[in-house]
């Protein structure tokens, strides 16, 4: 599929700088009522933010024609992308002039910025879910406990996630094993196909499976202390679990919810068992943070400091 230039797309001229939110319900995010006060913090009140809602897994030239908007359109700065990463990195991927080489490794786009006149793809998400790793588990935590990792969904933040673990500084901080639920075997197949491109010595299972009957098996057999973690989009995007109420999370295990809104089936599910089962339970706001301040930092050639990140998030945290 080759970049058609101009004709074929239909380009809104914006009248003030505008930063891009490609999702699926992109009106129902906080960002939407956050962006404004992060861009007063920033010094950038002029920047505006617009939604762009496509379908999960839509017509590639709807993908194409939220990029050309970008690409074409002087006043259009930059974009995030949630759920579409790796759907927009595969139509889109010619009107691009530079991917950064997790990009080009996970083949998928999570910020559209624009530098010297040229079009980039970053995959931001593997530092995002690492300093979000960081934050919740806390350093040493596979040392300390020998737990293992079950993540449910095989999209571009369970990739980033595993990615980061693999590729961790301290080789010693690992899971001896993770394991990958998903419900289509194509996803499987392409982070298997990463991974196999990565030299680790931690065990990979990978399982495809839609019956919430199994993964409560499987999360049931898990050591305590494991991590489990929902990338499905389940509960937000689509509805219902992973699992079934009768799921039995680790004892003092981590149950991470990757959504922050939406039904957030498997975090209410999680939050049953704190008492009996001594769980921690996350949620995805943190991560919903990390990742978009490491956009807008991409996007307007900023860079956020760790006290400007903290001021970042307290205005965020007004909000929640």
């Amino acid at each position: 599929m080759k970049d058609n230039k101009l004709k074929n797309y239909d380009i809104v001229k914006r009248k003030e700088p505008t930063f891009y939110f490609i999702g699926v319900t992109t009106s129902k995010s906080s960002i939407m009522k956050l962006f404004p006060l992060w861009m007063n913090k920033l010094g950038k009140p002029g920047i505006s933010i617009a939604g762009i809602d496509l379908k999960i897994h839509d017509n590639p030239e709807n993908y194409r024609q939220a990029v050309a908007q970008i690409k074409y359109d002087a006043s259009s700065i930059g974009a995030l992308i949630t759920t579409h990463k790796m759907d927009l990195y595969s139509a889109a991927e010619d009107m691009f002039d530079y991917f950064d080489d997790y990009a080009l490794l996970l083949k998928e786009v999570s910020s559209i910025s624009k530098n010297g006149g040229k079009l980039e793809g970053h995959a931001k998400d593997p530092i995002s879910s690492g300093l979000s790793f960081e934050h919740i588990a806390g350093k040493g935590y596979f040392i300390k406990t020998k737990a293992h990792l079950l993540i449910f969904g095989a999209g571009g933040s369970s990739i980033a996630t595993i990615l980061y673990i693999i590729i961790k500084r301290d080789p010693s901080d690992k899971p001896e094993k993770i394991i990958i639920v998903n419900r289509s075997q194509p996803r499987l197949d392409h982070l298997k196909k990463i991974i196999q491109n990565i030299k680790t010595n931690i065990e990979i299972e990978y399982i495809c499976n839609q019956d919430p009957k199994v993964n409560d098996n499987i999360m049931n057999s898990l050591p305590p202390y494991s991590m489990v973690i929902n990338a499905t989009g389940m509960g937000k995007d689509t509805p219902g679990s992973p699992i079934t109420d009768k799921g039995l999370f680790p004892e003092n295990g981590i149950a991470w919810e990757f959504n922050y809104r939406g039904e957030l089936d498997f975090m209410h599910q999680a939050e049953k068992q704190k008492n009996l089962r001594g769980v921690k339970v996350e949620d995805g706001w943190i991560y919903f943070i990390h990742g978009w301040t490491q956009v807008i930092s991409q996007v307007l050639h900023l860079e956020i400091t760790e006290e400007l990140f903290n001021r970042l998030v307290n205005v965020a945290n007004t909000l929640k």
